[in-house]
């Protein structure tokens, strides 16, 4: 199993090394502190403001008085206090948060051999949630190294326009499974709401497969048609007993030649338990990789026995791959929008025949 040093995620911090390294950040992660903190500047000046103003309201009926001076003045110094306390504090706060975490995560990848990106544009990876969206960006993305290509990061992207304009956040977790297998999805029932898929897409209900044992109670398992039976190989009862066992809070995709798992929240953290939990996730569920190595499309060639002139008996088997069928799973439209948009062509429809029918007999 793969060790993890994560003294780097809470051990405390040299200030002056996080300030060096926070320079050396890029501009778009840095940011303006002006544009981060000026909110509060401005909403505590109007609070000294209306202070002021409420105070010369008061005294402003007949002579001042000399309590009405105190209040008002206690007032003003309260505003003016708050003012400055909260200013401090947002600025100060600011730069150690637009900090804290890459330094931490960097070291983080520094002291187990990983590599650290803080932002990454759109990555190219195979994948629901790498699909071609808007504003799509990667933070705090770790590398391991070798060909194993182990990938965590958490990815955001933008979906819909105007009012159904809205932002997706995920937690990734990806390696290399070292062959190419047909597109499989495992959609873990566990952080499903009210029975509503947890994906970013709709995949179509005909692709579900039903696996023997509990594995249905903890997942919904997606593959292509005709790859029914390719499917019952790969998931041997060992095999559904680790995913059961490792990863079932997580959705899991299997595409090309990766394993991901997906979370709403982010699994490029600065809790050392969630990296210690995704690591031995990952080894758990690879472990048992070579029968999946093993595994070839028969549509892609028969399996056939040869000899040559000498007698000896050769073996031919496909070559590694999936056939364009099973390559990708089939998306649909979700039945929400269905039932939206024909709910919305039904009121236009009468809006126009009650304008019709208005217009004749009215």
């Amino acid at each position: 199993m793969t060790s993890l040093d994560t003294t780097a995620l809470t051990d405390p911090i040299d200030r002056d090394q996080l300030i060096a390294f926070r320079r050396s950040l890029p501009a778009d992660i840095r940011g303006s502190l002006w544009a981060i903190w000026w909110p509060m500047v401005a909403l505590n000046v109007s609070s000294l403001f209306l202070t002021g103003f409420f105070a010369w309201l008061a005294l402003s009926d007949g002579p001042p008085r000399a309590d009405g001076l105190v209040v008002a003045g206690g007032l003003a110094a309260v505003a003016l206090f708050v003012l400055v306390v909260t200013t401090i504090s947002a600025v100060s706060g600011t730069r150690q948060r637009r900090g804290v975490r890459q330094f931490r995560l960097s070291r983080f990848a520094r002291d187990n051999d990983w590599t650290y990106a803080p932002v990454s544009a759109r990555l190219a990876f195979p994948g629901m949630i790498f699909e071609e969206r808007a504003a799509q960006v990667a933070y705090d993305v770790v590398r391991g190294p070798g060909a194993r290509g182990l990938v965590i990061g958490n990815q955001t992207f933008t979906t819909g326009e105007g009012k159904n304009r809205r932002s997706h956040r995920w937690g990734f977790a990806s390696v290399r499974l070292g062959t190419t297998l047909p597109h499989i999805v495992l959609d873990a029932r566990s952080n499903n709401a009210l029975g509503a898929t947890n994906l970013p897409v709709s995949l179509d209900p005909a692709q579900r497969l039903e696996l023997e044992g509990d594995f249905s109670r903890h997942f919904t398992l997606y593959a292509p048609q005709g790859y029914e039976r390719d499917a019952l190989y790969l998931f041997t009862p060992d095999v559904m007993a680790r995913f059961v066992d490792h990863a079932a809070a997580v959705d899991v995709e299997i595409i090309d030649d990766r394993i991901f798992l997906y979370s709403r929240r982010d699994l490029a953290t600065l809790d050392p338990a969630v990296w210690e939990w995704l690591v031995s996730a990952l080894d758990a569920v690879t472990e048992k990789i070579e029968q999946w190595r093993r595994w070839r499309d028969d549509r892609l060639g028969e399996t056939r026995v040869a000899s040559d002139r000498s007698g000896a008996v050769e073996i031919l088997r496909p070559p590694r791959g999936v056939a364009p069928g099973g390559r990708r799973l089939v998306q649909r439209v979700h039945w929400a929008w269905i039932v939206i948009g024909g709910a919305f062509a039904a009121w236009g429809l009468f809006t126009l025949l009650r304008d019709v029918w208005s217009g004749l007999f009215g």
